[in-house]
C-alpha cells in the first residue's frame, strides 16, 4: 500500500497588482513564517524542500537561489526546484515522502507578474522554431479556444460572462479582484477584461507531513487520495482546443471519477476555460467550482495553481468539504494539466 501523505496547513499573502516595494524574499516569508507556524513545527524539523518559480519573470538565472534566504539553509537543508507552478513542486515532494526519505515537507512558490510585460514573457513557453518567433501573447491564444469554444456550440458570451462575475463574487479576503467587478471591453475577441486573470504578485505556500505525524500535526489533515499530470502535444495545430484529454487522463489516474466530489478548485486563468475543464472532468451543478473565486480573482504566476491545491485543503481542514478536486494548468490553452484529489477522514 502507498504511504498516506496529506496538506497539513496552507497560507497564501494578500495578492496585489503589484510589489514594487518589496522583493521576492520580502513577498515570501511572512508566508512562510505563518504556513511553519500553523503546524507547530520549527524550520530543522521540516525534512524537504521544494520550491516552484520562474526566472523569466525574475528577469535572471537562478533567481530560486535567493528565495532561499526566506527559508534559511542552516542547518542544512535537503531542498528541490521546478522551474514551474508550485503544484508541481508539490507532486515532486509527494514522490518523496512516499519514497520513505521524508515525513515532513515544506513546497512553495512565488511569482511578481508586475515588473514586465507578462503577455509578452509567456510567448517563450512556445515552440521555438514556428510559433514563438511571431510572438502570439497568451490572451490572444486564449481567445482562439474562446472562439472555438463558440464556433462548436459549446458556450456564449453570456455563459462566460457569468463565470467571471461568479469567481469575483468570492469572499476570500485574499483576492486581488472581488465584488461587481465590470466585463468591460473586448481585449482580444471575444474575450474580454472580464474574462481574463488579472496581473499581480503573490506566494503561497503549503506543509505535507506522511501517516501519523500528519494527524499529530493537523486535526483534520487532507490526504492526498491521488495526484497525477499528464500534457498535450506542444503544436496547438494539432490538438482540439475544445477539450482537454490531458486533464480527463489525469483525473481517471488519480481517482477523481471513483466517487463524487464536492469542490473543485480549477486554475482557469480564462472562463473559457473553466468550460473545457468541466467538460474534461466531468463536473456538473452538485460541484461547488472555485469558491475561492479561482485565477479569475488572483492569478499569480507560479503559484496559482500550488493556490488550488491549498484553498481544496483548506475547506477540508475547516470541515467545508470532505472529497474536493484541486488542478493546476501551465503553458497556452492548457498544456500541461495536474490534478489530484483530496480527502478528510470520516466525521
Amino acid at each position: 500500500m502507498m504511504r498516506e501523505i496529506a496538506v497539513i496547513a496552507f497560507a497564501q499573502t494578500d495578492h496585489r497588482r503589484t510589489t514594487a516595494e518589496q522583493s521576492e524574499v520580502e513577498m515570501l516569508m511572512p508566508v512562510l513564517h505563518e504556513v511553519i507556524a500553523q503546524t507547530g513545527l520549527k524550520t530543522p524539523d521540516i525534512g524537504f524542500t521544494c520550491s516552484g518559480s520562474s526566472d523569466y519573470l525574475a528577469g535572471r538565472a537562478f533567481s530560486f537561489t535567493l528565495a532561499l534566504d526566506g527559508v534559511g539553509a542552516w542547518p542544512p537543508i535537503s531542498e528541490s526546484h521546478v522551474e514551474m507552478d508550485g503544484a508541481w513542486a508539490l507532486y515532486e515532494a509527494w514522490t518523496k515522502l512516499l519514497s520513505g526519505d521524508a515525513d515532513t515537507a515544506l513546497v512553495y512558490a512565488y511569482g511578481k507578474s508586475s515588473p514586465g510585460s507578462l503577455r509578452d514573457v509567456l510567448t517563450r513557453q512556445l515552440d521555438p522554431y514556428y510559433v514563438a518567433p511571431l510572438w502570439p501573447d497568451s490572451v490572444a491564444l486564449a481567445a482562439l479556444q474562446a472562439q472555438a469554444l463558440l464556433d462548436a456550440g459549446d458556450t456564449d458570451e453570456p455563459e462566460l460572462a457569468a463565470i467571471g462575475a461568479r469567481s469575483r463574487a468570492t469572499d476570500n479576503p485574499r483576492a486581488q479582484l472581488k465584488g461587481p467587478v465590470p466585463h468591460g471591453d473586448y481585449l482580444v475577441r471575444p474575450l474580454r477584461t472580464g474574462d481574463c486573470p488579472p496581473i499581480g504578485d503573490g506566494a503561497a505556500a503549503v506543509v505535507l507531513a506522511a501517516g501519523e505525524r500528519a494527524r499529530e500535526l493537523c486535526e483534520r489533515p487532507a490526504w492526498i487520495r491521488g495526484i497525477d499530470h499528464r500534457i498535450e502535444a506542444h503544436s496547438l495545430g494539432v490538438r482540439d482546443l475544445t477539450d482537454s484529454p490531458s486533464t480527463r487522463l489525469a483525473a481517471e489516474r488519480a481517482g477523481v471519477f471513483e466517487r463524487p466530489v464536492d469542490t473543485a478548485e480549477l486554475h482557469a486563468p480564462f472562463t473559457s476555460q473553466e468550460v473545457v475543464l468541466r467538460k474534461a472532468l466531468k463536473l456538473d451543478e452538485s460541484v461547488r467550482v472555485n469558491p475561492s473565486g479561482g485565477a479569475l480573482a488572483a492569478n499569480p504566476m507560479m503559484a496559482a495553481g500550488l493556490i488550488r491545491i491549498g484553498e481544496a485543503a483548506a475547506r477540508i481542514h475547516r470541515g467545508e468539504s470532505d472529497r474536493a478536486l484541486a488542478h493546476a494548468t501551465s503553458g497556452p490553452c492548457l498544456q500541461q494539466n495536474l490534478v489530484a484529489v483530496l480527502e478528510g477522514d470520516p466525521r
